[in-house]
């Protein structure tokens, strides 16, 4: 098995995970980070991003090659 983190992935990996953690922050956390950006002017798109990347560092990743 072969332990890797976000960081070691390809770009396209990279990319397609952030969009799956984009979708999942944001069926989980949308109203809240909503109303995080509104009451402190944040972009709401730049929030959900980070967080978004925050949740991927959360993940550990396993391939059997």
């Amino acid at each position: 098995m072969v332990h890797l983190n976000y960081n070691n992935l390809d770009d396209e990996t990279q990319e397609r995970l952030l969009s799956m953690s984009k979708k999942d922050i944001e069926k989980r956390f949308g109203e809240q980070l909503r109303n995080y950006a509104r009451e402190h002017f944040v972009n709401y798109q730049t929030l959900l991003e980070e967080e978004a990347i925050r949740n991927l560092y959360n993940y550990k990743y396993i391939f059997r090659i």
